[in-house]
Protein backbone atom coordinates (compact mmCIF):
# COMPACT_ATOMS: atom_id res chain seq x y z
CA UNK A 1 0.00 0.00 0.00
CA UNK A 2 1.24 3.60 -0.89
CA UNK A 3 1.79 5.74 2.36
CA UNK A 4 -0.09 8.59 2.83
CA UNK A 5 2.06 12.17 3.20
CA UNK A 6 1.87 14.02 6.30
CA UNK A 7 -0.90 16.24 4.90
CA UNK A 8 -3.55 13.62 4.05
CA UNK A 9 -2.58 11.48 7.16
CA UNK A 10 -3.66 14.60 9.22
CA UNK A 11 -6.53 15.26 6.87
CA UNK A 12 -8.00 12.07 6.98
CA UNK A 13 -7.43 11.82 11.18
CA UNK A 14 -9.61 15.52 11.03
CA UNK A 15 -12.27 13.76 9.55
CA UNK A 16 -12.37 10.67 11.29
CA UNK A 17 -12.56 12.71 14.32
CA UNK A 18 -15.21 15.67 12.78
CA UNK A 19 -17.28 11.90 12.39
CA UNK A 20 -20.95 13.81 10.89
CA UNK A 21 -19.89 16.94 10.74
CA UNK A 22 -17.00 16.71 8.46
CA UNK A 23 -17.18 19.61 5.43
CA UNK A 24 -14.17 21.80 4.46
CA UNK A 25 -15.17 25.01 6.69
CA UNK A 26 -15.03 22.42 9.52
CA UNK A 27 -12.19 20.29 8.55
CA UNK A 28 -10.11 23.90 7.45
CA UNK A 29 -10.71 25.03 10.93
CA UNK A 30 -9.54 21.92 12.71
CA UNK A 31 -6.53 21.82 10.69
CA UNK A 32 -6.11 25.07 11.54
CA UNK A 33 -6.76 24.64 15.37
CA UNK A 34 -4.33 21.47 15.22
CA UNK A 35 -1.50 22.83 13.51
CA UNK A 36 -1.41 25.86 15.14
CA UNK A 37 -1.45 28.45 12.05
CA UNK A 38 -3.55 29.10 9.81
CA UNK A 39 -4.57 26.60 6.92
CA UNK A 40 -6.29 27.86 3.43
CA UNK A 41 -9.20 26.55 2.17
CA UNK A 42 -7.38 25.64 -0.68
CA UNK A 43 -4.63 23.51 1.40
CA UNK A 44 -7.61 21.70 2.49
CA UNK A 45 -9.93 21.19 -0.68
CA UNK A 46 -7.71 19.73 -3.19
CA UNK A 47 -6.15 16.99 -1.36
CA UNK A 48 -9.68 15.82 0.32
CA UNK A 49 -10.61 15.39 -3.17
CA UNK A 50 -7.48 13.81 -4.25
CA UNK A 51 -8.44 11.26 -1.42
CA UNK A 52 -11.94 10.82 -2.45
CA UNK A 53 -10.71 10.16 -5.84
CA UNK A 54 -8.42 7.74 -4.57
CA UNK A 55 -11.32 5.85 -2.59
CA UNK A 56 -9.63 6.51 0.81
CA UNK A 57 -13.01 9.55 1.78
CA UNK A 58 -16.74 8.60 1.13
CA UNK A 59 -18.53 11.94 0.01
CA UNK A 60 -22.20 13.19 0.65
CA UNK A 61 -24.10 15.82 -0.41
CA UNK A 62 -25.93 17.59 2.35
CA UNK A 63 -29.35 19.47 2.35
CA UNK A 64 -29.36 23.20 0.16
CA UNK A 65 -29.41 25.78 2.75
CA UNK A 66 -30.85 29.05 2.94
CA UNK A 67 -27.98 30.20 4.48
CA UNK A 68 -25.69 29.27 1.46
CA UNK A 69 -27.51 30.41 -1.16
CA UNK A 70 -29.63 27.42 -1.59
CA UNK A 71 -25.79 25.12 -2.30
CA UNK A 72 -25.20 21.97 -0.42
CA UNK A 73 -22.37 21.04 1.47
CA UNK A 74 -20.15 18.43 0.98
CA UNK A 75 -19.79 15.99 3.77
CA UNK A 76 -16.36 13.53 4.14
CA UNK A 77 -16.02 10.34 5.82
CA UNK A 78 -13.09 7.94 6.00
CA UNK A 79 -13.86 4.81 3.73
CA UNK A 80 -12.46 1.31 4.78
CA UNK A 81 -9.70 1.87 2.71
CA UNK A 82 -8.90 5.09 3.97
CA UNK A 83 -8.78 3.48 7.56
CA UNK A 84 -6.31 0.67 6.26
CA UNK A 85 -4.52 3.28 5.01
CA UNK A 86 -4.45 5.12 8.68
CA UNK A 87 -3.27 1.69 10.34
CA UNK A 88 -0.69 0.82 7.90
CA UNK A 89 0.70 4.69 8.29
CA UNK A 90 0.43 3.94 12.20
CA UNK A 91 2.25 0.82 12.08
CA UNK A 92 5.23 2.78 10.38
CA UNK A 93 5.36 5.38 12.74
CA UNK A 94 5.44 2.78 15.96
CA UNK A 95 8.18 1.04 13.94
CA UNK A 96 10.39 4.73 13.64
CA UNK A 97 9.68 6.01 16.36
CA UNK A 98 10.91 2.56 18.32
CA UNK A 99 12.77 2.99 21.42
CA UNK A 100 12.40 7.13 21.17
CA UNK A 101 10.20 7.44 24.08
CA UNK A 102 13.28 6.07 26.44
CA UNK A 103 15.06 9.20 25.51
CA UNK A 104 14.92 11.77 28.48
CA UNK A 105 15.38 15.86 28.38
CA UNK A 106 18.21 15.26 29.91
CA UNK A 107 19.83 12.84 27.68
CA UNK A 108 19.04 15.12 24.72
CA UNK A 109 20.12 18.38 26.51
CA UNK A 110 23.73 15.84 26.82
CA UNK A 111 23.69 15.88 23.19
Amino acid sequence: MKLLTRTEELLLLTVWRLRDDAYSLTIQEAMSHLLDKPVSIGAVYIPLERLAKHGLLKTREGEPTDKRGGRRKRFYEVSAKGQAALAAIDAVQKKAWDGWSTVTSAQLLKG
